[in-house]
């Protein structure tokens, strides 16, 4: 298996990319966000210093209770970052000689405008698409511009909440889903090597959707592809553990990648860059994946 960038492919087996989370927002759910460009950046370059293979930046929220910010906005908030991105790597050095470098830049969102505007920096290598793909339009613009595209299920327009929906077969759901995008995005012109699987933690999915999830993940390898699992801080976790504030986790978050990480998954996307690093270079090193 393996992923196809621009410019250059990243093989697999490996051991597991650790996807950073910047938040050029003010109202991340786990309150890390900000809207100072500067502090983005010190972000970035901590989580890369960390060991970060990729850094997903976003612009907004995927919170169900907030409104969307416009269009015009989320560019901007894109646009400042991506001006300051190269200061992030300034001086730094891979931390050990697995790291994907330099590091990925993956930008979350979903609006093809913003998509279309950001791909135009020449910058951002993989789209990290929220929306579950309802048309074959960001498709087209990964195609046409190099860019890795990673498919994320869900139900419905990204910003609004799902909270009552119910799957009898949430993994027999998944893997229609991902046969349906797959194929659409064939037929788009994107290659099969440049996509990415993301199962959707907790969007559109109850306490035991989520859990199955994890005990089964293995059966979505049929398709090929890198499977993403966005495990941090997620509400899943906090619903076992009874806590509220998302910062206090991250050691659910540990276990969920060492659940994740025993069924093949090969991407993880973490809030706490080195303890996940420190958590996947051990596993990597039982499990001998690599």
């Amino acid at each position: 298996m393996r992923l196809k960038l621009p410019g250059r492919v990243i093989e697999f087996p490996r051991r597991p990319l650790v996807m950073g989370i910047v938040n050029v927002n003010d109202d991340s759910f786990s309150g890390d966000g900000t809207l100072d460009f500067e502090i983005a950046i010190a972000q970035a370059r901590s989580q890369v210093a960390a060991g970060a293979d990729v850094i997903d930046v976003g612009a907004e929220s995927a919170r169900t209770n907030r409104s969307a910010v416009s269009i015009e906005e989320e560019i901007r908030r894109f646009s400042g970052f991506l001006e300051r991105w190269e200061d992030a790597l300034d001086g730094l050095k891979p931390k050990d000689d697995a790291q994907i470098w330099p590091p990925a830049l993956s930008a979350n969102t979903w609006r093809s405008e913003v998509i279309e505007s950001v791909l135009k920096s020449g910058k951002i290598e993989i789209v990290n698409d929220m929306s579950a793909l309802p048309d074959d339009r960001n498709a087209r613009l990964c195609a046409g511009s190099g860019a890795a595209l990673l498919i994320m299920h869900s139900v419905g327009e990204p910003k609004i909440p799902h909270f009552q929906q119910q799957w009898a077969d949430v993994m027999g759901e998944l893997e229609r889903f991902f046969e349906e995008k797959i194929a659409m995005t064939t037929a788009a012109g994107l290659a099969a090597d440049s996509v990415i699987l993301d199962p959707g933690i907790d969007f559109a999915k109850q306490r035991e959707d989520n859990l199955t999830i994890y005990r089964e993940l293995e059966r979505l390898r049929r398709f090929g592809r890198p499977v993403l699992v966005p495990v941090s801080r997620k509400t899943v976790i906090g619903e076992v553990l009874d806590l509220r504030d998302p910062t206090e986790r991250d050691a659910g978050t540990i276990a969920c990648i060492s659940a994740a990480m025993s069924r093949r998954a090969q991407m993880f996307r973490v809030h706490h860059v080195e303890a996940a690093w420190q958590a996947v270079k051990t596993l990597n090193a039982v499990l001998r994946i690599s």
